[in-house]
């Protein structure tokens, strides 16, 4: 039975809890009524037989019909008509010695009396409830005495219990009436209540609801996607603890935890105006100061039923993907792709510049010859020795060789203006990377559109702090400081619109440079970023002193 009972569903139990409590309520109720009921009704009996006992002590015939040779012949008539008008049960005039000259029963006279007359014998008139002959009854015994006042006889009214009981069964139908009206009443209403809480629970018992929330409690917090859950006012009700990570939350530490408006929450712009809106999103990039975030949201619908119309919102459900390792290993296997390109181009170029040198050799010209090979060389090798003699960083290195040789294929003019001696910075390649690479990428496509495409890029110290600068021929970002800002872009489509799926690039280089710690400005088309070092390379970093290599 217990088994039974424990698969119903909240609603069902609700009801039947509800229900049961109403009923039995409803019985104490009617319990306590009835038993009131009943006691006024005996009092109403005890003072009726009361009043008729002492009506008859007072009336002078009983007292003469007690004093005859034959009482009950007197007053035996005169009984049965008092108790015929008088709506009582018996009527019992006896002797002070309790034998009785009156009954309803005749067989019962000359009998005697059952039931206590002390008190009346003593002169005080008294009720009480007894069983007798008649069975249980209210009666009350009333001493009946001379002109002298000396107890002569004693005269006994009452009511069977049965009649009071028939009294009480009038009164107390109104109240059983009533209590079937309150537990009707109350039935619909835990009737009503449980079909609520069946809609809004799905019929699901509390056993399975409760394995659930354990259930989704494991998976929310163990997922690696991050998972934030907003009621129908935007308020974040649940954030895992890999959103917690990633938004830079306070991560969850209970269940009670009130839904939190987003503007008390300290989100990064970007997230914020994410979870501010009402409607879905899809595969939408939101660069954090520390992350790079592939958003997923979903409206939350509440329906009465499948296919009802009347879809209410519930709330949202968001998910946060962490893209920032992605974006840069795609940094860098952009660079490594753009050297793998360089080389082959310059392969190509030396191929064809051999084939040249050969053939003037067959046609017995061997100084022409000579001559073009040692200006391509001079060319060829200016740039790559004065990067190899001044840069100590690897990283830093191959990506100004292989960003030189990009613009040299693309035909602008690349200039570089470093010190003598720029020491290892310490800066984690990946950042040097994204915020050098970005740049210079972002500097050949705005000079490739211009009549003399050329690109300045300056590396160097200055107290203590990396500067790197990087400026084209090209009029510079209308957006002006909006072009760091996830999507702004100023590189026309092939239609010549705006474009899409673009405007990161520079968005990371904002990234990287807050996450470093490091400043950022842009002056027309000349961008320059300002690095602290770590405190072991900038101990031992060298003045900037000026010097330039072309390509």
């Amino acid at each position: 039975m217990a088994r039974w009972v424990r698969g119903w569903s909240i609603a069902a139990k609700l009801f039947a809890l509800q229900l049961a409590v109403i009923i039995v309520l409803a019985v104490i109720a009617v319990a306590l009524i009835w038993a009131d009921a009943r006691a006024d009704v005996e009092r109403d009996a005890a003072a009726k037989s009361m009043a008729i006992a002492q009506t008859i002590a007072n009336d002078p015939f009983v007292i003469e019909g007690v004093r005859s040779d034959d009482p009950t012949a007197v007053l035996q008539p005169y009984a049965v008509d008092v108790m015929r008008e008088a709506g009582v049960d018996f009527v019992t005039i006896m002797a002070p010695d309790r034998t009785r000259f009156t009954h309803p029963d005749p067989s019962q006279i000359g009998r005697q009396f059952l039931g206590n007359i002390d008190p009346a014998l003593a002169g005080e008139a008294f009720s009480e409830t007894y069983t007798g002959t008649l069975g249980p009854s209210v009666r009350s015994v009333v001493p009946i005495e001379d002109a002298s006042g000396e107890v002569v006889a004693l005269v006994a009214a009452g009511i069977t219990v049965s009649n009071t009981q028939v009294a009480l069964g009038a009164r107390i139908a109104t109240v059983i009436a009533a209590a079937a009206v309150m537990i009707a009443l109350g039935a619909l209403g835990a009737w009503l209540l449980s079909r609520y809480l069946r809609r809004v629970t799905w019929g699901r018992g509390a056993e399975e609801m409760s394995r659930m929330f354990a259930y989704y409690e494991g998976v929310l917090h163990s997922i690696g996607e991050g998972l934030v859950l907003q009621d129908d006012r935007n308020r974040v009700v649940l954030a895992n603890d890999r959103a917690a990570e990633l938004l830079g939350l306070r991560k969850p530490t209970g269940r009670d935890a009130a839904p939190a408006a987003l503007e008390t929450l300290g989100l990064a712009p970007s997230v914020a105006d994410v979870l501010a809106r009402t409607g879905a999103v899809v595969d939408e990039i939101v660069i954090t100061p520390t992350h790079v975030l592939v958003v997923d949201r979903d409206v939350i619908v509440s329906r009465a039923r499948p296919g009802d119309a009347r879809a209410r919102r519930v709330g949202t459900v968001t998910t946060l993907r962490d893209h920032t390792r992605l974006q840069e290993l795609t940094g860098e296997l952009a660079t490594m792709t753009t050297l793998s390109d360089a080389l082959r181009s310059q392969a190509h170029e030396f191929a064809n510049r051999l084939h040249t040198i050969i053939a003037l050799i067959e046609l017995g010209r061997p100084d022409e010859a000579v001559e073009l090979a040692s200006n391509e060389l001079a060319l060829s090798q200016a740039l790559a020795d004065r990067l190899l003699s001044a840069v100590e960083e690897p990283v830093l290195l191959a990506l100004l060789l292989g960003k030189a040789a990009q613009a040299g294929e693309r035909g602008i003019r690349f200039d570089v203006d470093l010190p003598e001696r720029l020491a290892a910075t310490g800066i984690d390649p990946r950042e040097t990377i994204t915020i050098v690479g970005n740049l210079i990428d972002n500097a050949l496509d705005a000079a490739a559109a211009t009549p003399s495409p050329a690109v300045d890029v300056s590396i160097g110290m200055r107290d203590g702090r990396l500067v790197v600068a990087v400026a084209d021929s090209g009029p510079g970002p209308v957006a002006g400081a909006r072009v760091f800002d996830l999507g702004v872009t100023s590189k026309p489509d092939a239609a010549g619109g705006a474009s899409h799926g673009r405007g990161i690039g520079l968005a990371l280089v904002r990234q990287s440079v807050a996450r470093l710690g490091g400043d950022l400005r842009v002056e027309g088309s000349r961008f320059e970023v300002t690095l602290p070092l770590p405190a072991a390379a900038a101990s031992g970093a060298a003045p900037a002193l000026p010097g330039a290599a072309d390509a």
